[in-house]
């Protein structure tokens, strides 16, 4: 077995442990720790030293070493937490990410970063504990139980050493290689004291003492061996083992005789404090099974896709099938149609289980989020509280990744922008602390995610003033809710001077247009003084859409229904023609630009008379539109096909999909299609068709409402 085949497995726990440490970092009250807390965040420390030392990351090693130390003084009660030992402790965690990106990327980390941060560590030790925590190098592992299970010290006799009280486990090795063996084993003599070992390749059995849990251990055994070739039990009744041991050498066999001794600990806590031991946990016998049951299991994404891919090839094939059983209804056997449906629902039932594999929960991407406040906050002076909700809502792992650039924008935006300083907040009588809300909640077939604020909200006559000065068009009596649009205006800014953080002009076009670049849209709620609302409407996956198929002369097309609104026939009087050719449609109060396909996509044999053809009202980039096209079809589920991929990128076009006959149909891009109408009647490319007089003989006089 080659150890570098864990090296994924690896990289991938540790960054899970990182953003686990942070979490707890940030949570920590300096003034009352929670000790549960301080325990998490050094168990974390502890799991990444180990699995650095058994992969040989030296850097890695030894900056958790010097952390884990800190925070075992923490723990102990010797290290007084402060705001700025926090910020120490946070500065040592994007370290450590830093030193693992170098290690995956197969690099060594910035010498010069890495004796710096040790540097700061060993001062800070030096400072805070004393001369005797300021180690230079990596030393051997401190013991890990939490506080509340830590013995009171006993003097030490001779060379005896007093360990913590610890629950005893029976380890099974089963098919590990002596390589792999010796590595697990020496990873067990940090995580307490190994009593006994002994067997051979199929199956090895150590007897190990630990403060740790059977799931901890199994958690840092498995960046060396498969979870099926571990099987963890509790050695004997906890009851029956000595509250204080001594730390002498353990049980060895002959073959075992050139190893060396365990080292003793590097410090123990002089006084530990007064309160009586707790029970150790243990598991029990029905969970000490190998972790072949768990209740989960990695797969890379890319094996996921390969999966949907394929679901997606089916069901097109499923809808195949469908329209030739149709188009032979006379000759339609009746099995034949039950073994159809039942295809017809399986594919379904896969199609929507497959597709859940991909979702992932929104936490994913709102624990960036504490850490940007925390540290922005600070630089700008202003007292933030950050408030989640909707964390466990899912959305496709494609668009998490997407969201979370739009979604620091926002942030960054609301705490430099949106909330005040405390001294403006109380003056205003408001509580100096500003609010920060960021949700998400499903919402029909889209998710629905919120940043709020209640700070001074959006300042209408800033942003007209703006406007103007950067020469935008804007109405007398425009509404306040295309006001807010404003912002969105590539270069606009009303910040009034340019920082660090924003004042560029550049933030909110990008996050607009990544936003529809995802199949959303973005909208924005202010009032003055109360604070200001973006809400993001996206769908939740990318994979499979719910579209709207409409005919344009002998094409098929597809608009996503979540950005169509209705649909009507024209009527002549609601018809308003404008300068160059333009076509306003009267759709109650208001006028909407009449775009047609079959122009803008050259269509041939299109109808070319508005009033003969139907009027699908969408909303694209804040605005809506009327798209003219000869008849609807139908709405259905299709299985979206990247066409720049597997073609090329098309104007107008963002995608397509396979129909039941098996021809290809383009999804329209409703954004993209109004400024390529835009482009083609600026080259004078309207046929003469188009200018053909309005027939009142297939003129209908009332609308019709697509259900």
């Amino acid at each position: 077995m080659d150890i570098t085949d864990f090296y994924d497995t690896f990289f991938e726990e540790a960054g899970e442990l990182l953003a686990e440490m942070e979490q707890h970092l940030l949570e920590l009250d300096v003034e009352a720790p929670d000790p549960e807390q301080l325990n998490a965040i050094f168990r974390a420390a502890h799991s990444i030293k180990g699995g650095a030392g058994t992969f040989g990351f030296e850097a890695l090693q030894r900056t958790t070493h010097l952390l884990e130390n800190l925070l075992d003084y923490a723990r102990c009660g010797e290290l007084t937490l402060r705001r700025d030992l926090i910020d120490i402790f946070l500065e040592t965690k994007d370290m450590l990410n830093d030193q693992l990106d170098a290690y995956r990327q197969s690099v060594e980390p910035d010498p010069e970063a890495l004796e710096r941060i040790c540097r700061i560590l060993q001062q800070l030790a030096l400072e805070e504990i004393g001369e005797g925590a300021a180690v230079e190098d990596v030393a051997p592992a401190q013991s890990s139980a939490p506080i509340s299970e830590v013995e009171p010290a006993v003097e030490p006799q001779g060379e005896e050493t007093p360990v913590p009280a610890s629950g005893r486990f029976r380890i099974t090795l089963s098919d590990v290689s002596e390589k792999d063996r010796d590595l697990l084993i020496e990873e067990m003599a940090h995580l307490g004291k190994v009593e006994s070992k002994s067997g051979d390749t199929a199956r090895y059995e150590v007897v190990l003492a630990s403060s740790l849990g059977g799931d901890e251990i199994e958690a840092v055994l498995c960046f060396v061996a498969d979870p099926e070739q571990l099987e963890i039990a509790p050695a004997a009744d906890v009851s029956e083992a000595p509250a204080v041991e001594t730390a002498t050498a353990p049980a060895v066999t002959e073959s075992d005789t050139s190893k060396p001794a365990e080292k003793i600990p590097e410090k123990i806590p002089e006084k530990a404090p007064e309160k009586a031991p707790e029970k150790p946990r243990a598991r029990a016998p029905s969970q000490a099974k190998n972790s072949g049951d768990s209740a989960s299991i990695r797969v890379p994404v890319t094996k996921v896709d390969q999966i949907i891919n394929l679901v997606g090839e089916l069901v097109i094939t499923q809808s195949m099938l469908d329209q030739v059983a149709e188009e032979s209804e006379g000759n339609r056997d009746g099995k034949l149609s039950s073994g159809l449906s039942l295809l017809s629902r399986t594919a379904r039932d896969l199609q929507e289980a497959i597709m859940s594999v991909r979702m992932v929960p929104m936490d994913y991407v709102f624990s960036r989020f504490p850490r940007l406040v925390r540290d922005l906050a600070s630089k700008l002076d202003k007292e933030v509280e950050l408030i989640t909700e909707g964390k466990s809502t899912e959305l496709d792992k494609g668009l998490t990744e997407r969201i979370i650039d739009p979604l620091t924008h926002l942030v960054r935006n609301s705490l430099d922008h949106g909330i005040e300083t405390p001294a403006e907040r109380e003056a205003a009588g408001k509580s100096r602390t500003g609010n920060l809300l960021l949700s998400a909640q499903h919402q029909g077939g889209s998710i629905l995610i919120e940043v709020s604020d209640d700070g001074g909200g959006l300042n209408r006559e800033k942003i007209l003033a703006k406007a103007e000065a950067n020469g935008l068009a804007v109405p007398d009596n425009i509404s306040d809710e295309d006001v807010w649009q404003l912002i969105f205006a590539p270069g606009f800014s009303t910040a009034a001077e340019v920082s660090d953080v924003s004042g560029r002009g550049v933030g909110m076009d990008v996050v607009k247009r990544n936003i529809e670049a995802m199949g959303g849209h973005v909208e924005i709620d202010s009032r003055p003084g109360q604070g200001t609302t973006t809400r993001i409407v996206l769908p939740l996956t990318l994979a499979i859409l719910d579209g709207m198929s409409v005919r344009v002369g002998e094409e098929t097309f597809v608009l996503p229904v979540n950005g169509v609104i209705e649909s009507l026939q024209p009527r002549e009087e609601d018809l308003y023609p404008m300068a160059g050719e333009d076509l306003l449609l009267k759709v109650r109060e208001d006028y909407l630009p009449l775009i047609s396909v079959r122009t803008a996509m050259d269509v041939e044999k299109a109808i070319a008379d508005p009033t003969a053809s139907i009027a699908v009202i969408v909303q694209g980039q804040g605005r809506r539109y009327a798209l003219q096209v000869d008849e609807l079809v139908g709405q259905q589920q299709v299985v979206v096909k990247n066409l720049e991929t597997n073609y090329r990128k098309v104007p107008g076009v963002s995608a397509a999909t396979i129909l039941g006959d098996g021809s290809v149909s383009l999804i329209l891009d409703i954004s993209d299609l109004h400024r390529l109408h835009q482009s083609k009647k600026n080259q004078g490319a309207f046929e003469s068709a188009a200018r053909e007089p309005m027939s009142s003989a297939t003129r209908p006089s009332e609308e019709v409402a697509y259900q």
